[in-house]
């Protein structure tokens, strides 16, 4: 019997890095993440992460990468040169599978994407049908090859809506007919303090676009060789976001503004107060398993619309894109409370 509980305790040691990290350990791993932009409220999770010295507890000496213009972090990540990256919406997953890249998602950190569409108030513009009536739709090229395909196969837009989207509000507040894209977390402001008035928001996620959103994703090779040290990651990040969204999230806040000088107290507030507003971070399967918490049926869900709107084949092993092995393990679900 004495052998047999010390061979439960030696056990209980090894696989300690599944559950909170112990007082003794060895020294902290390097790892490098990159984000897909520059340092924003929508990062938070992962800056509080390194700032509050969650990071460090799991053992790990995280380098946060930020992304901008000019950089192709996931391009970085998929050739090594990173060990983490954060990704957008499920697409470009499926499009990693599409071009036979060895990338994996391991977690979702937003359960709604934070795309919108914005109208103005009173302009018989108030309804998500209703937007199908404006003949300035106002898009970039990415949205119109993502989202708008989506919005044509699900809800019958039509091409000849779309005009060109030069990431200014100008032309926008000029326009009373017109509708623009933006993200939840930060554009509706811009409208407002710019002309005044708060836009109408229509949160795509709301409407149908089921895509996971502000994803991990690492190379399937260091899946399958060091997955200790991915789940160490995923748990650490994941009460980093607990962190921030439910306690003191001055110390992120200031990192962010370190790394991006253009960031404002107003405009990390705000964001926080939407994420929290529309359940972009925690809702859904995140209520339940722990912020992270990802599902093949919504997985599946998403896939399928994606076909439906011409991304994908039908025959793509979409499966290959992700893994629900270091997720749905009610991490952090206490700090809430």
């Amino acid at each position: 019997m004495k052998r047999n509980a010390w061979a439960a305790g030696l056990l209980m040691m090894v696989s300690g890095w599944n559950a909170a990290p112990a007082d003794a350990q060895p020294a902290p791993r390097e790892i490098t993440f990159g984000t897909n932009w520059l340092a924003q409220a929508e990062h938070g999770g992962y800056y509080q992460a390194l700032a509050d010295g969650t990071y460090e507890k799991y053992g790990l000496k995280v380098t946060i990468v930020p992304g901008g213009p000019r950089a192709n972090n996931r391009m970085l990540m998929s050739v090594g040169k990173l060990d983490f990256y954060m990704g957008g919406s499920l697409i470009q997953a499926f499009s990693a599978v599409e071009k036979d890249i060895p990338t994996v998602v391991v977690a979702a950190h937003f359960q709604k994407d934070p795309q919108i569409l914005m109208s103005h108030p009173g302009q018989g513009l108030d309804t998500f049908e209703a937007l199908k009536t404006s003949n300035d739709i106002l898009l970039s090229k990415d949205g119109m090859a993502t989202f708008f395909q989506w919005m044509k196969a699900e809800y019958g837009f039509k091409d000849e809506q779309v005009k060109p989207y030069g990431f200014s509000p100008a032309p926008f507040m000029a326009n009373i007919r017109a509708v623009q894209q933006g993200y939840v977390t930060s554009d509706p402001l811009v409208i407002e303090k710019a002309a005044g008035f708060e836009p109408t928001v229509f949160l795509l996620a709301d409407h149908g676009f089921s895509t996971y959103s502000t994803t991990i994703e690492t190379r399937r090779d260091m899946v399958e060789t060091n997955a200790e040290l991915v789940q160490r990651f995923v748990d650490a990040s994941t009460i980093g976001w607990y962190h921030y969204l439910y306690g003191d999230n001055r110390p992120a806040n200031a990192l962010i503004k370190r790394d991006n000088p253009e960031m404002t107290d107003e405009i990390l507030a705000y964001a926080v107060a939407k994420m929290k507003e529309y359940g972009i971070v925690d809702s859904g399967d995140a209520q339940q398993h722990g912020i992270g918490a990802m599902s093949d049926a919504r997985m599946k869900d998403f896939f399928d619309k994606m076909v439906k709107a011409g991304l994908f084949k039908a025959d793509l092993d979409y499966r290959k894109a992700y893994t629900l092995r270091f997720v749905n393990k009610d991490v952090g679900l206490e700090l809430k409370k």
